[in-house]
């Protein structure tokens, strides 16, 4: 039975706010501090929804990558990327198959999101370079630009927060099932205004099924001055990623043997470079930051190729000032982008934008009632060698927002908006005869109540997004062989509940729960869900130290029933999952051991098609598997 938000489910989860709050210690903890609009700003007044992972998390959770961390520490719902290297897709609100297009991915200013359909690949990002991660749920648009309606996810690496460390350096190894081999250092090197780190990484691994091995190298490097007002820097990097393809299984190929392939022969390579320069300066009450950023791919499979260059380029402004009645936060910034591609058939590719956002921010301080208003205003041109069709837009997007504080540690938030996103290189000249692609366009709302006291966190919240124009690609048209097109309207609605809570000096714990509803409310699909959207999710984690050293970490998830296909002829199973790890830390070791998929529940995040009613077209996921890991600091 299809499931609809409903005001039991609001007074279920009004209950557990209502259960958990009351039990909350009076602490006075550290503030946890937000820069996902680009500046650093406090997290509690925020007027949208925004989570955070700090480095200390990441370490106590053990997460091998970005994307397990968002799975482990905030529930978001991911599915296995079809191309490998142990990369997943994250949905942060119910976009399913075009989620990768409907989010942004950030790492220290740098977009890495490509105009084309290929995945953003969170598994490349070494884990033990990252400082934190910010996910903001919901529309970015306004900061960011297109293709944010589902929301952003800020990493900022340690070299990009620039951080002043002292001289250091780090060497871990990591071996696991499904012959799986990691080895990965890093080093820094401080002096007066200096600093240099470097950090490498080499990833081995067979897969969980034939023809999945796969290999991720990474290399970066940065170095930056910072003075008392001023932070200069340069970044540069290289990633490179091999892996077998071994394509989708039928049901009965599933339940025979999901360790098996289809392809033998199939695989895929990536190879990145990047360099970038920032730099960061204080003056008086205004803040200037500047970030450009060069990036080139080059992706190859057996039948298929594109070689991509891109640059992103981002000047902002920030001016603070304070009275006793009032303060406010006015922010300034100019965005440019340019990307091309061109494949193996020598099919050229080209996208540009420029843009200009304003955002203020007024703050009450006898009632403190923030006022959040932005706008952004962008120009789009987007053009193929092999296509007629050229496109060319100029959107706007705005947001206005407020966050009024009802007790030292109570807030109610709510906030509107719009948002968009362009058809890509490959979506709009793959399209039915004589059809020219629409931008999709969205209008957002979002509400929430917040308890935050330092890091422990009560958060309920409710969104909708109404879209117009949903691009996407659907398989039944074209005679059965599918085309991208403008889907009528959409809506997607959920509520979210966020917990997380220090429950002794040696015990946290976290629950992230969600209740989704993407469907079309118009058209040949009208009442249906979105493919590849899970009704519910939910997850529930702790990290445990009975003694000094020693840490027990615990994680719980439940993913729903979902359909793979627009037509709801058929449905993919729920299943449940349990991961475990033990690390054991002295002041230059730690060593870990830890197991995934405790219970070796067999199930699968990815399907295609509906063959007789019954799901297909399957990618499965891996069973139980082991780690063991050792880290030297010194």
């Amino acid at each position: 039975m299809k499931s609809s938000l409903s005001v039991a489910r609001w007074s279920a989860v009004s209950l557990a706010v209502g259960t958990l709050c009351p039990a909350f210690s009076q602490t006075t903890l550290p503030e946890v501090v937000i820069t996902a609009t680009r500046f650093e700003e406090p997290a509690k007044g925020a007027p949208y929804a925004v989570s955070v992972i700090t480095a200390d998390d990441l370490r106590a959770s053990g997460a091998s990558s970005v994307s397990e961390a968002l799975a482990r520490m905030l529930g978001v719902p991911g599915r296995l990327d079809t191309s490998g290297g142990g990369n997943y897709t994250m949905d942060l609100r119910g976009f399913g198959s075009t989620a990768d297009r409907n989010q942004v991915v950030v790492v220290d200013g740098r977009r890495l999101k490509d105009d084309d359909l290929s995945a953003t690949n969170l598994s490349v990002i070494p884990i033990e370079t990252v400082e934190r991660i910010e996910v903001l749920r919901g529309s970015g648009t306004v900061q960011y630009g297109e293709g944010a309606t589902g929301g952003v996810i800020v990493i900022t690496t340690k070299s990009g927060k620039g951080l002043q460390q002292q001289n250091s350096a780090t060497v871990g190894a990591t071996v696991g099932s499904f012959d799986t081999r990691e080895v990965r250092t890093s080093a820094v090197l401080a002096s007066g205004g200096f600093l240099v780190d470097v950090a490498a990484k080499d990833f081995k691994t067979n897969g969980h099924r034939q023809n999945f091995a796969s290999t991720v190298n990474n290399l970066s490097s940065t170095l930056q001055w910072s003075g008392d007002d001023l932070r200069v820097g340069l970044s540069t990097g290289r990633q490179l990623m091999q892996s077998g393809w071994p394509g989708s299984l039928t049901a009965a190929q599933y339940a025979a043997d999901p360790s098996q392939a289809s392809s033998l022969i199939n695989f895929g390579t990536a190879k990145t470079e990047y360099a970038g320069v920032f730099a960061q300066y204080l003056v008086g009450d205004w803040e200037f930051g500047w970030d450009t950023n060069s990036r080139s791919k080059v992706s190859r499979s057996r039948t298929w190729g594109i070689d991509v260059s891109a640059m992103n380029t981002n000047v902002r402004a920030r001016h603070e000032y304070t009275t006793d009645a009032v303060s406010n936060a006015f922010t300034v910034g100019v965005d440019t982008m340019q990307w091309s591609g061109q494949d193996i058939n020598a099919v050229l590719s080209d996208s540009q934008s420029s843009a200009l956002y304003l955002t203020d921010d007024v703050t009450l301080s006898p009632t403190k009632t923030r006022f959040s208003v932005g706008v952004r205003t962008e120009a789009d041109t987007k053009k193929r060698s092999s296509s007629n069709v050229r496109v060319d837009e100029r959107p706007l997007a705005w947001h206005a927002g407020v966050n009024q504080e009802l007790a030292p540690s109570w807030a109610v938030y709510g906030r509107v908006g719009s948002s968009y996103r362009l058809p890509t290189a490959d979506e709009f000249t793959y399209v039915l005869s004589g059809v020219v692609l629409q931008m999709q366009t969205s209008k957002d709302f979002e509400t929430g109540l917040r308890w935050m006291e330092g890091a422990d966190k009560v958060e309920i919240r409710y969104y909708r997004n109404e879209l117009t124009n949903e691009l996407g690609f659907d398989p039944v048209v074209n005679g059965g062989n599918g085309a991208n097109v403008n889907f009528d309207p959409s809506r997607r609605q959920g509520i979210e509940l966020e917990v997380r809570r220090a429950m002794t000096k040696t015990l946290d714990a976290r629950a992230n729960v969600a209740w989704r509803e993407a469907k079309y409310v118009a058209g040949t699909y009208a009442g249906n869900d979105v493919a590849l959207v899970p009704r519910q999710t939910a997850s529930f984690g702790a990290n445990w130290r009975p003694a000094a050293g020693h840490s027990v970490d615990g994680v719980l998830t439940w993913v729903s029933s979902q359909s793979p296909t627009f037509t709801n002829q058929c449905e993919m199973p729920a299943y449940t999952t349990m991961d475990a790890r033990y690390a054991y830390q002295t002041t230059r070791w730690e060593l870990a051991l830890g197991v995934k998929n405790l219970a070796d529940a067999k199930y699968y995040t990815q399907a295609f098609r509906c063959t007789g009613g019954v799901t297909a077209s399957i990618y499965p996921e891996a069973g139980r598997a082991f780690t063991a890991s050792a880290q030297w600091r010194f």
